[in-house]
């Protein structure tokens, strides 16, 4: 139970984050040049991930289980080490917190900037940038689907639904607004996503090599703890080492 409910909730958040992403790029793009070329560019791409799906879901899954869980606990790891070292370079400040707005703007920029349509009406830059939006965005949320679904019974299932639940919400939500979804606490999901998959990364790469966890599904609340309390601890520390680093440059403006 415990596992089932981390696992519906990280495949839910990531595919969220990911999924307003896409939203952002498509609404700039829509918006900006219409909605037809957009649309269709949308479809494409929809109609490639499930190619993708169906053709490495079931690869993923014909391996020895033992085997299968220190794959998908490797390819987690690697994942989501990724999204929270980002994470924790954004909250100490090293890295700029990433701004859904300003990204709708930008693309806003480029799309006015992009060729017109061609001979036969279609609008290729339209089409072009929104299949690329939603087939590289929508690439990570079929690896979660597939890595997750796939180290555990009825798993798959599970972490489609989820990824079908975020769709849902940012769908309604990105036709309500009409607008990026700039509100959604991006930055602060994509640490706990990262802390989520990095917890499912340590417990199944650990079970791959034969480890068996005390209280076994009920290991995961205390990973994931250990895995909060050191990534809060490591913002602290970066925020104090930048700061240090500061304060000789403004002393030295101070003096010239």
């Amino acid at each position: 139970m415990t596992q089932d409910l981390f696992l519906f909730l990280s495949a839910f958040l990531a595919s969220l984050v990911e999924m307003v992403e896409a939203l952002t790029i498509v609404l700039a793009v829509g918006v900006t040049r219409g909605w037809r070329s957009t649309a269709l560019g949308v479809a494409a791409a929809t109609a490639a991930l499930a190619l993708v799906i169906a053709a490495l879901g079931p690869a993923i899954s014909a391996l020895p289980f033992s085997v299968l869980r220190l794959v998908v606990g490797g390819l987690l790891l690697v994942f989501g080490l990724q999204w929270l070292r980002k994470a924790i370079l954004r909250g100490s400040g090293y890295l700029a917190l990433h701004d859904e707005a300003a990204a709708y703007e930008t693309e806003r920029d480029d799309a006015r900037r992009g060729a017109g349509p061609g001979r036969d009406g279609t609008d290729w830059y339209s089409f072009t940038v929104a299949f690329k939006g939603v087939f590289l965005e929508g690439l990570e949320v079929a690896f979660i689907v597939i890595t997750f679904g796939s180290a555990r019974e009825h798993g798959i299932a599970l972490a489609a639904a989820a990824a079908a639940t975020a769709l849902v919400v940012v769908a309604v939500a990105g036709a309500v607004a009409r607008a990026p979804l700039s509100r959604v606490p991006e930055n602060t999901l994509k640490f706990v996503v990262g802390l989520l998959l990095t917890t499912f990364g340590t417990f199944w790469a650990a079970e791959g090599v034969q480890v068996d966890w005390p209280g076994e599904d009920g290991a995961l609340p205390a990973i994931l703890a250990v895995l909060a309390i050191a990534s809060f601890v490591a913002v602290r520390v970066l925020r104090r080492r930048r700061a240090a680093a500061a304060t000789p440059s403004r002393a030295a403006e101070a003096t010239a």
